[in-house]
């Protein structure tokens, strides 16, 4: 009897421990809204083209422009913090942004922006975001 409840109570904490798995795996998904492509994407985007940005995940940014235009851009590979830091910047010579630059995350520490990771860009692709 002592075996079979110590064994219940061995199963009951794994399986406990395998849910805290699962929602630690869920709440690390994307949370990028759906989108609907819209055009074709484009290596560059003008600076002027867009007005702010949304940091969606460590993977995807949404450049928003002006009325309901917005670019996607799914970066090649995933930028460590760039999520939880929900800050980014660029340099570039040009007017443009493009697939070839790479951004940095900005983290706060004491209220002092601190470079982070960089990260290359990927295409800008123009979507119609799901409402």
């Amino acid at each position: 009897m002592k075996i079979t409840n110590g064994l219940a109570a061995v199963l009951a904490i794994a399986g406990l421990s395998a849910c805290a798995q699962s929602d630690t795996r869920s709440a690390s998904k994307p949370v990028a809204p759906a989108a609907q492509v819209v055009g074709e994407p484009v290596d560059c985007l003008q600076l002027t083209s867009f007005r702010s940005t949304q940091i969606r995940d460590d993977r995807t940014i949404d450049f928003m422009g002006t009325g309901d235009k917005v670019w996607r851009n799914t970066l090649p590979n995933s930028c460590p913090g760039l999520k939880s830091a929900d800050a980014f910047t660029y340099e570039t010579s040009l007017s443009q942004l493009c697939n070839v630059d790479i951004i940095t995350v900005l983290n706060n520490f004491g209220g002092r922006p601190q470079r982070g990771a960089g990260c290359g860009l990927g295409t800008f692709v123009p979507v119609k975001l799901a409402k």
